[in-house]
Parts: structure tokens; sequence; C-alpha cells
């Protein structure tokens, strides 16, 4: 459509949220504000100060031949994100959403970009990613391509007044979350006014390989100190990705996007015709800092995930790994285990690593997915059957991704059914990586799945991801993060596959731990295996910040009591599984008659109240965890009732203090819900200062959940 001389204002949005886009006749379309308010009440011309001070385009594209207008390590200030021309928009609902699509045309290759949005009514949140497609005019390549860029957050406001959190990650230490000024956190004042001149740096987070939360969080919150306001945002992609914060002349900025030539080897061409579409992205907004955009976080991604009834009745799931047989099962290890299983009340059971292993070495034989001919005495479905006659759902451990360099696999599939670096199949840790990609490793994965619901009706699989290969596989003359891309988009479509022969099946989403916890597998598969950490005292910050980036009802955190603790230590362990998906473990069948009955006591309450979980919001009363706290919180709120789980670690004080806003001038009952027959906990409520206080009973470690209720 030909462009007016007066700027073009695109208003959109429902109940909870207002989008607008502002296009100038001789500049790029820009994305002004992304607000938590009703768009009618914001209807009225273009202009206003804030949007006259937001310039950053809506689209940011690199393209070889065309790099930046500012040289440096920023993802924006390209040369064709200034090119692009608003040509139109077009707004629709599909499927309960709301979508508006902007359209954009770079005049000089012709190349046409759209940004699409959508959001559900209600809910302050909207997911986006962007579309670019060849013209005519000849092939082009891309370098990188975001998936939403704005300034609307605090525009034209100072970076002195805005924070930023973020999380590192690492295996058994994830989720350690951080909040710092902006410009403690790579985004120094360097005078903007006196060289009105943009800086060439930002604060960068990216990822790597595939490992989409293997040394950080996709995740990350914008706090605007002055208005209260937050942005809280996560990458949904299950590869490499990228995103930054920084500060030019007209602002702060937040750039989010998938892999980049520049951080992740990524370069994909595009012929005439051809089209490209970006990572999606979500991102919340809330006007009572960052726990009310956390808030529209959470219930935009129970909007993104699959149905699954999975995801109301949250069933308590043994696992014989995790301190306990540690990949060695055997008849008979299993079937004590799991008849103490069964009476504790577990709901499903799942056989870890080692069932297919012969020699005890299994590492680097996997793949093939046989039962052991020397684990199980008469064969792996006398367990499976143990397991079903005690009333669990059996379950199993798969790595799918990957053949050990022994499995008779690596020989039966072609090369190409594999990644591969310069002509030469990769192995990483003793371990080929499927490319899924080709049809022989889809194939070969089909067959293991549907061969072991068949044969043994598995209802349940853990799929672990134990390998990074790096950048990815150069085979089919494409980047090696171009092929990653590509393979990470085929496994997503397998696991959609297998959902749809095997309604009722349950996935669990492990990566080592908590390495791949991404929203672009959390939308498919039901529950998210939080961390490999053995050591219970050093779980509780884990399990307490995993809703900052997962559902409480996907968040499964181990709880592995053994008989050697004392019953405080049981309760401890327990207590970090209990506000999420309750994952338990241990030695059970060893324990006396006391402890069973905590640990039983402890999966009883978990059952009353997960209904409540699958509704609830998170809150931190004691802010987010450090990893070295003392006193450890998180908080669910479920419509009128609040839960708090409270962990007490080694050489805490006595007494802690908990602010619980919500409850501001309220009458509350406190009840100590788990455990309920070790010493009690004191506690006492200051409804003006809305402030709990805890003095434990015990010396630590000790936990307790306690549920808050307004008195009636």
């Amino acid at each position: 459509m030909p462009m007016s001389p007066h700027p073009h204002r695109v208003v959109w949005g429902h109940s909870a949220l207002t989008l607008v886009v502002v296009a100038e006749p001789d500049g790029p379309a820009r994305l002004v504000r992304l607000d938590p308010a009703d768009v009618t009440e914001h209807d009225g011309p273009a202009g206003g100060s804030a949007e006259a001070e937001t310039a950053q385009p809506l689209a940011e594209v690199l393209l070889a031949g065309d790099g930046h207008a500012w040289s440096g390590a920023r993802s924006i200030e390209t040369i064709v994100g200034a090119r692009l021309r608003f040509s139109g928009s077009r707004a629709d609902e599909a499927d309960g959403w709301r979508r508006l699509v902007v359209e954009l045309t770079d005049p000089e290759t012709g190349i046409g970009v759209e940004v699409w949005f959508r959001s559900v009514d209600g809910v302050p949140a909207v997911q986006a990613w962007t579309r670019v497609s060849a013209g005519g005019s000849g092939p082009v390549v891309l370098h990188a391509v975001s998936s939403l860029v704005t300034g609307a957050f605090a525009a034209g406001a100072s970076a002195d007044d805005v924070d930023v959190s973020w999380a590192e990650s690492d295996w058994l230490a994830e989720g350690r979350w951080q909040r710092r000024a902006l410009r403690d956190a790579g985004v120094p004042d360097i005078d903007l006014g006196t060289h009105r001149q943009n800086p060439r740096g930002a604060m960068v987070v990216t990822s790597h390989g595939s490992w989409s939360s293997g040394e950080y969080l996709p995740t990350g919150v914008l706090h605007d100190r002055s208005a209260g306001r937050a942005w809280a945002w996560q990458i949904e992609h299950n590869g490499a990705w990228r995103w930054e914060v920084g500060e030019g002349l007209d602002g702060v900025y937040v750039a989010l996007s998938g892999p980049r030539d520049a951080d992740h080897q990524w370069r994909h061409a595009l012929d005439p015709g051809d089209e490209f579409v970006s990572v999606p992205v979500g991102i919340a907004v809330g006007d009572d800092g960052a726990e009310s955009a956390l808030a529209a976080l959470t219930a935009y991604r129970r909007c993104i995930v699959r149905p699954d009834d999975d995801h109301v009745a949250l069933p308590v799931v043994f696992n014989d790994y995790m301190n306990t047989l540690m990949g060695d099962p055997t008849t008979q290890k299993l079937l004590p285990l799991i008849d103490a299983a069964a009476s504790a009340g577990a709901e499903y059971f799942c056989i870890d690593a080692g069932w297919y292993d012969d020699d005890g070495d299994w590492w680097d034989s996997v793949g093939a997915w046989e039962p052991s001919t020397t684990r199980f005495c008469a064969g792996l479905g006398e367990v499976v059957e143990r397991i079903r006659s005690a009333g669990m759902s059996p379950g199993l451990w798969l790595e799918p991704e990957v053949v050990g360099v022994r499995s008779r696999l690596a020989d039966e599939l072609p090369d190409d059914a594999f990644f591969q670096r310069d002509g030469r199949r990769q192995i990483e840790n003793g371990r080929y990586h499927l490319d899924l990609r080709h049809p022989a490793a889809v194939a070969h994965l089909d067959a293991t799945v549907d061969r072991l619901v068949g044969e043994f009706g598995i209802r349940y699989f853990k799929l672990d991801y134990n390998i990074n290969p790096g950048a990815g596989t150069d085979a089919k003359d494409g980047s090696a993060g171009a092929g990653l891309m590509e393979h990470n988009r085929a496994h997503l479509r397998w696991l959609e596959g297998v959902l749809d022969r095997h309604p009722g099946l349950v996935l669990e989403n492990c990566g080592s731990g908590a390495m791949r916890m991404d929203y672009a597998m959390l939308a498919r598969l039901q529950l998210q295996s939080t961390s490999d950490q053995q050591n219970p005292l050093l779980y509780p910050p884990i399990a307490a910040s995993a809703p900052m980036s997962v559902l409480p009802e996907q968040s499964a955190s181990w709880a592995y009591p053994q008989p050697e603790m004392s019953d405080e230590e049981i309760a401890f362990t327990m207590c970090t599984g209990m506000l999420g998906r309750l994952y338990l473990s241990g030695h059970l069948d060893r324990m006396d008659t006391g402890q069973l009955e905590l640990v039983r006591r402890g999966v009883e309450v978990h059952r009353e109240i997960r209904a409540d979980l699958a509704r609830a919001v998170p809150f931190w009363p004691l802010e987010l965890p450090g990893w070295n706290d003392r006193w450890i919180s998180l908080g669910l709120r479920s419509g009128d009732v609040t839960y708090l789980g409270v962990w007490r670690r080694p050489h805490a004080e006595a007494t802690v203090q908990l602010p619980i806003a919500h409850l501001r001038g309220t009458d509350v009952d406190v009840d100590v819900i788990y455990p309920d027959r070790l010493p009690a906990w004191e506690h006492t409520w200051d409804r003006d200062d809305a402030l709990l206080r805890l003095t434990g009973a015990a010396d630590p470690p000790a936990a307790r959940i306690v549920r808050i209720r307004p008195t009636t």
C-alpha cells in the first residue's frame, strides 16, 4: 500500500494489552508501546513524547553484503533494519488468539519482512516472531534476524533507572538469578548527551550449541525502578539464542533472537520465493513490579502449552536413579523398590538409565534401546508387570538423539543420519548425534518408541540429553548453525508426532538435569527436570527459582529421602519437590515404618494441594534465592490460598520474616501442612506490615510447607 505523508499508526490489543506500532513516511516502523492496559483507553492520533523518542526499528536483519550502519557488537542498527518501510498490516483471530501482522519491505533488495504478534484476551503478554521472504531479484543470505526488538520499555527514560535480571546456569547449579542495575551489568554511562552517538556495547546473554539453558536461561526481566513497570521475556527455542539489553540516544532497548552468524555460525540462504521464520519469543508486561510481569508470563505459558490431562492431574513420579540405583537397575533391586514406591503413593514408576545394558558400561553403547538380557532374570516384562500390578504406570529412560560409538546402530545407520563437520561424523563424549532431518534417524526413533509402547505398555518416557554437539552440523552444504537449527525444529516435529500417535503418553524433558529448559520443548512436553543435583542441601535454590522459567505444574524437582537421614532431613528433601511436580526417589524399601510414613504423608499432602498448584502464580517473599542463602522461600498464590515452601539451611538464624504483600491488611489462618508430626514452628502474623514470622524449632537443615488462608 502507498505510504501516507503522515505517520501511520497501528493500535492493537485487547482488555489487558495495548500494542502500538508507528511508521514515519521516511523511516522504519517502530514498536512504541507495549502496555498492560485496555487498548481502547489509549487509541488516538500518532505522536506524543514517548512515541517520538522511540527510534528503534521494529525488525533487524543482517544480510551478506549489508551489515551494520553503526559498527559494534550489538544486534541492532543494521542497514536493512533502517531501510525497511511499512507496507501494511492485518489483524485476525484464530484458535482463541488475536493476531497482528506488520508488513515491511526493503526497497533495495526486495525482501519482505513480516513481524507477527499474537496474544490471548486478558493476558498482558504477546508472542512474536519474524518472517523474511526473498524477493525476485536474486538470492540473499541471512546472517541474523530479530524475533522481537523494541525500545518501547521506558521509552526516552534514562538507563540510570533500569535494572536487569538474568539467570546463570550450569549442570547441578541451575537458575542462579541475578538482579543488577543496568549501569552495573555492562551498560556504563558514557555521557551520550555530549557525544551524541550511540554506544557500541550492550549487556549480552547468549547460549551456544544445543543446550539452550546450559550457560544461561533463555529468560530475562527489565525493571523500571521509577515507574514500577517490568517486562519479562523468554526465547522459545531448543538450540542457540541471544538476547541483549542496551542503551541508545532514544532510551533503553531489548533485542531477542535465535542463532546468529557472529555468535553461532548461523547463515541461511534464501532463493527468490523462499522464506525463513525466526524463533518465537514471549514477552509479558506488568505495572506492579517484576512479580506482576512474571504472573503475566505464567499465564502466557499456560496458553502456549499443548493441552494434556497431565497438566491437571500432576501424577507423582518415582524414578529409580537419583541417589538410589544410579543407572544400575536389576530385577532384584527393582521389585522391592517398586512395592515401596507404590506404598508411598507414587503413580508412575520410571526405570532410569541402564535397563538396556548388558556389560555394565552403558554410556557409549546406547542406541538400540533393547532390554538387557543380563539384568532382568525373567525379562524386563516381569518388572513392568510388577509396576502395573502395584497400581502404577510404567516408564523408561531414553536418550533418543544419541547413538553410542559401540552401538550396532552406529554401523546400521548412514553417515547422513548423524551430525557431521567437514565431511566427518562428529564424536562427542563417546556418542554420535542423530540428525533428525534424515528420515532414517526419525524412522529409528519412531520404531523404538512404538515398540516399547506396544510391547511393554510404557506410559512415560524420561527423555534425557547428555551431550552438546557444539555449533551444529554442516552436512547438506549449509552452515553448522543452520544445520543445528533445522535439526532442532525437526526434533520438535518428532516429539509432536510421538504424542499424536500415543495419546496419554507422558514425556519428561531432561537434559543432564535442566540443560535444555525452554518453551520450545515445554510447549510440547509435560514436565521438566530441574536438576541433577545430588546434595539435598544445595537443591532448594534451584527448586525455588524454577518457576521463573517453568510452570509450577511442569517443574519436577527431586525429593530423594534416604533411610540414613534424620526425620528433619527427610522432610527437608520432601519439601523440595512438593510445590511442583513431586519427583520421588530414594531407598524407600530400606526405611523403617516411621520414615516411610513421613514420606507417605508428604505425598498425601502434595496430592491434596496439586490441583491448586496447576493454577498457581509464583512469588518470592525473600526475593529470588542466592546460591548460598541460608533461608529460602517460594510462594505460590492460587485463588485465596497461598502456599509457602520455606527451607532453613545450615547456619541460618532461628527466625525469618517473610513479607507477603498481597495479604496486607488481611487476617489469616496459618497452617504448617507438612511435616505435621515433627516439632512445630512458631509463627506470628502482622497484618498491617504483611509479615509472617517463622521460628524453626529444630536445628537446621529443616523445611516446612505452609498454607495461608484468609480467616473466615
